[in-house]
This record gives structure tokens, C-alpha cells and sequence, in this order.
């Protein structure tokens, strides 16, 4: 069987018995990677069904707790791993908290709806918050202790260092809780024994001894014009059991970007892929107006009180802006107004950050991002969604279509109150566009209902902390 190349892998025959062998120095035993990740995995079962033991403990006869806790376990465990799996954004990108959030809200309302329609199982709306809360807590200590444990991280092995492989083992190095080891490099142009401290193994040429010898999981194609000679020397060693990605899928694995720079246009096949996971339009708007609808109504009583703090300066409340929608048409957004009424007197200029045009209260308003709550009108209105790039000014559209490849493409998809681009690199000035559209390529590929789930999550936390603002 061939290997696919790009996202598939390469087959992995044997690889619980052929992977290299950990030592565990304080038992002395030597275990495959295999066997360690599913002690892992079981510790992680362990600890919800734990939860959901504890939760039930005293509700009858000590058999009938079992077997509840035993069923709730089961339903939770399944979220929790769903959620995790999903486009791996949970663990890699926004740490294993988000992941257990979305885990244990999934199984609460699995649970839920089998405690209102299953006679006799009588779980409790007490009860099941308990465990809710039990399950999010243990299944996240758990997840944090083993994330980075050494035995479970994937050893990496890149090829190429001169298009680009150099760069990738720079930030492998630098990325914090790193679920990654690199092994080292394989290059042809670079005749010194290590590349930015990274060991050097061979050339091309020497690629299937360097597997046979390091056995990573993963092999990173950082070469263009020796693909074919390295795919036929990996052809010669799949046995061995590894998986192969290419450079810009790799980033999009472990940093959730698309580095601008290594994007070609074939690579906007892949936003139209047959075997793309599919988000419609009608999940995407029932998310859309769900939330909407919530925001607006949680938030209400918020407004007269904001309003009068905006009208503390001269101007209107609301500030009415045009802006760049799905397929690049205008709308009006509205929002909170923040700047003095003669903010741009002088023309459109981009927002930064401690800009002297912003009042005191307006700056209260960013922080807190209540300046955004009237864009919850915009996504019932269908202009907006709650998740998505966010949206620009038609005055720096040729601006930023002449210096930012692909820029337009973020129009494919309308855009959001808060986004990807924004919980992972925050608000910027025009300095930072090429670096926000890396994150934005990587949501119009990836886009799901449970990322976007993850998403929320994500900005209630920095609502919370008040990080980011402009």
C-alpha cells in the first residue's frame, strides 16, 4: 500500500512492536510509544469515571452507583475525546482547559436530554451538574500532566532546512508546552554538522538510514525540488511506521497558521476538497442566531447603562462604519463609540494601540469589548457571524490586496464578531495583517461547529482577563 502524501499517513505496519522503545528510569521498563499512549488515554478514562463515581456515591445500592457512573463515564469520555480530536485546536492551540470545557458541556447535555427521556435512570439536575464540574476538573489535571510528557511527544524529523525547515526547528524550539521532538534535519545545502542547534543527519540521499536510524512519527517535506528523490526514499522505509506532512500542513497541525508566504494557490483546493468536513450554511447560521440571541438578551441591561457613559462626550452612541462583508460587498457595522467625534477628520486611519483619539470611557469599552455588542444586531441581521475573520475598511483594501497575498480570499466566508486571528494574536495595527491572515486561512480551512465552539470559549477568557485590547 502506498503512502498518501499531504494530511494522509504513510501505513504504520507493526507499530506498537517496531516503535523505538521508552525507558521509564524509575521501574527500569521499556515500553513502545504505542503502549504508553494508551496507558495515558486509560488514565484519562480512569479520572472521568472517577468524576462520575464520585458524583453518584450514596444514591442507592453500591451496584446501581456503578452502573450509573459507569454509563455517565462512558458518555462524558466520548465527548471529551471528540472534542479534543476535533481539528486539534483544543490541546495544540488553545490549551487542554478549552478542550475539557467542550467535552464536558457536550456529555452534560447528552446526559440531560437521557435524564428527561429515560425512564428510571433519574440522575438529577444536581447531580449532573457536580459531575459536569467534576469531569471538566479531573479530565483537565489529567490532560495537563501528560500533554507534555516526554513519552508522548511526537519526534519530528524535517527535511529540508533551506525552504524553509530552518524556520520551522527555530519556533519547535521556542513553542511553550511543546508536544513536539525534534530529531533533527536532513539537508543537502548545509555541510556544517547542526542548523540553528539542530543536528544535521545526512542529505536526501541518506534520508531512509536517518528514519531507520531516529524512527520519528513524523517526517516534515520542506523541499520542493527533491520531493520525488525523498518520497522514494521514504517509500523504501513506511514499514518503519511514521507519518509524512508537508511544511505548510505542519504549521497548520502545530501552530494552527498558514504561513502566507509558503501558500501556493493550489492550496485553496483544499477549502473546496471533496472529503473537507462539512459546515453548512444552515448549522453555521442556527450557531449564528443562537448566540446572537443569547448576547442579547444576557446583555440588555448593560446598554442604558453604557449609553450614558458614551454620551459623556459629544457624539452619537452608536457608531456606524461601513465595512468589507462575504464576497467583499459592504454593509454598515455598528458599534459602541470609543474615539472622539473628529476622530478621523483627516481620513481613514487604522486603529493602534494606545491611540490618543480614544476616549476614557471608550478605552473602558475595548478592554471589555462591550463596544462590540451591537455587531450582535449585524450577525441576526445575516451580515456578520459570530465567528470569522474580522471584518475590514473598503479604504484599505488596495493597500492590503497590493502587499498581503491572498488577502481577498478571507472574504469567502462573512465575517465574525471575534475569530481565530483574534484569540491567538489579538488586536494589531496594519503591522501585523500578513500574520492575523495566517491565522484567518487556517479558520476558513478548518471551520466547525466545534471550533468555533472552542472559539467562545477561548474569547470569554480573554473578555475576562481584558488581554488584547486596542
Amino acid at each position: 500500500m502506498s503512502p498518501q502524501i499531504g494530511e494522509q499517513t504513510v501505513p504504520a505496519l507493526a507499530r506498537a512492536e517496531r516503535a523505538q522503545p521508552l525507558l521509564l528510569p524509575r521501574e527500569g521498563l521499556r515500553l513502545s510509544r504505542g503502549t504508553v499512549h494508551a496507558l495515558a488515554v486509560g488514565g484519562h478514562a480512569a479520572a472521568v469515571w472517577l468524576a462520575c463515581f464520585a458524583a453518584v456515591t450514596g444514591r442507592g445500592s453500591t451496584g446501581g452507583a456503578l452502573a450509573l457512573a459507569t454509563v455517565a463515564a462512558a458518555v462524558w469520555f466520548v465527548s471529551l475525546q471528540l472534542a479534543v480530536g476535533a481539528g486539534r485546536i483544543t490541546r495544540l492551540a488553545l490549551g487542554v482547559a478549552v478542550g475539557g470545557a467542550l467535552g464536558a458541556l457536550g456529555g452534560l447535555v447528552i446526559m440531560s436530554a437521557a435524564d428527561a427521556w429515560i425512564a428510571g435512570l433519574d440522575y438529577g439536575t444536581r447531580t449532573l451538574g457536580v459531575t459536569a464540574v467534576g469531569v471538566f476538573l479531573l479530565s483537565t489535571a489529567w490532560e495537563a500532566l501528560v500533554v507534555n510528557a516526554p513519552a508522548l511527544r511526537q519526534r519530528v524529523l524535517v527535511v529540508g532546512a533551506a525552504a524553509g525547515g530552518a524556520d520551522l526547528a527555530r519556533e519547535l524550539r521556542t513553542l511553550e508546552e511543546c508536544p513536539f521532538e525534534l530529531v533533527g534535519v536532513v539537508d543537502d545545502e548545509h555541510e556544517s554538522e547542526r542548523v540553528d542547534g539542530v543536528e544535521v543527519h545526512g542529505s536526501v540521499d541518506d534520508l531512509a538510514r536517518v528514519v531507520e536510524a531516529q524512527r520519528p512519527d513524523l517526517v516534515v517535506l520542506a523541499v520542493d525540488e527533491h520531493r520525488p528523490e525523498a518520497l522514494g526514499q521514504l517509500l523504501d522505509v513506511a514499514g518503519v511506521g511514521f507519518k509524512v506532512i508537508g511544511l505548510t500542513q505542519f504549521y497548520e497541525h502545530a501552530f494552527g497558521r498558514v504561513p502566507v508566504e509558503t501558500v501556493k494557490p493550489a492550496w485553496f483546493m483544499s477549502v473546496l476538497h471533496l472529503y473537507r468536513r462539512p459546515y453548512s450554511r444552515f448549522a453555521k447560521r442556527a450557531f449564528d442566531v443562537a448566540v446572537a440571541t443569547v448576547g442579547l438578551v444576557l446583555t440588555a441591561p448593560l446598554f442604558p447603562v453604557v449609553a450614558l457613559l458614551v454620551r459623556r462626550t459629544p457624539g452619537p452612541i452608536i457608531f456606524r462604519q461601513t465595512r468589507l462583508g462575504e464576497g467583499g460587498r459592504h454593509y454598515t457595522m455598528y458599534k459602541l463609540r470609543t474615539m472622539r467625534q473628529d476622530a478621523e477628520a483627516g481620513g481613514a486611519i487604522w486603529a493602534s494601540e494606545r491611540d490618543p483619539r480614544i476616549t476614557p470611557v471608550g478605552r473602558f469599552l475595548r478592554k471589555t469589548r462591550l463596544d462590540e455588542l451591537p455587531q450582535l444586531w449585524n450577525v441576526l441581521r445575516g451580515d456578520m457571524s459570530i465567528v470569522g475573520p474580522r471584518p475590514e475598511r473598503p479604504e484599505f483594501w488596495s493597500l492590503l490586496e497590493e502587499t498581503v497575498p491572498f488577502w481577498t480570499r478571507r472574504h469567502l466566508v462573512k465575517p465574525g464578531v471575534t475569530g481565530w486571528a483574534q484569540v491567538r494574536h489579538g488586536y494589531t495595527d496594519n503591522a501585523g495583517t500578513a500574520e492575523k491572515l495566517a491565522y484567518d486561512l487556517w479558520y476558513l480551512r478548518h471551520r466547525s461547529l466545534v471550533v468555533d465552539l472552542a472559539i467562545c470559549l477561548k474569547t470569554l477568557g480573554t473578555l475576562v482577563k481584558g488581554s488584547g485590547a486596542r
